[in-house]
């Protein structure tokens, strides 16, 4: 977002300033918000203000608190739609690293499919089926002797934070 300095908003008031009188009426106001496509009423707006006029002071006190709270939405924005794009990013290395224990592309990984791979990448030795069995029963919320998605990503996603 673009803030306006001093001597631009300067400008804006006295040319907001209809009748010259060196104050801003809430109806001089709302006009220039029609005008902008920002519709709200003088009662509205002078809740939001909270007076009838505002000076030159005045004025650029409420321009900036309205542009702070602006500025702290669009941040919000923004951190909500890269949150958004975290979890997209992290459920799509999820589903890459499921496939690959997920040897016969049943949907499940068994003992024996974790036990190989753990094997290829040399992360078990070669009698380490207790070993296999014990990772799966830990995780397998559904006791049905094999790792589904969820339980994986729950695995994966504990096994991280620690």
């Amino acid at each position: 977002m673009c803030l306006l300095g001093f001597s631009d908003l300067k400008k804006l008031f006295s040319k907001i300033d209809i009748n010259n009188d060196g104050v801003v009426s809430i109806d001089e106001l709302t006009q220039l918000l029609d005008k902008v496509s920002v519709y709200i009423t003088a009662d509205e707006l002078e809740g939001i203000v909270g007076k009838t006029t505002l000076n030159l002071q005045e004025f650029v006190a409420f321009y900036d608190s309205i542009s702070v709270q602006l500025t702290q939405e669009e941040e919000e924005e923004e951190e909500e739609e890269r949150s958004d794009d975290d979890e997209e990013e992290e459920k799509y290395l999820l589903e890459e690293a499921f496939k690959v224990f997920d040897l016969n592309h049943d949907g499940f990984i068994s003992c024996e499919e974790l036990k190989i791979v753990l094997l290829r990448f040399g992360l078990l030795g070669e009698s380490s089926d207790g070993d296999c069995n014990k990772m799966i029963c830990r995780f397998d919320l559904n006791s049905d002797g094999k790792l589904d998605f969820e339980e994986f990503k729950h695995m994966m996603l504990l096994n991280a934070s620690q």
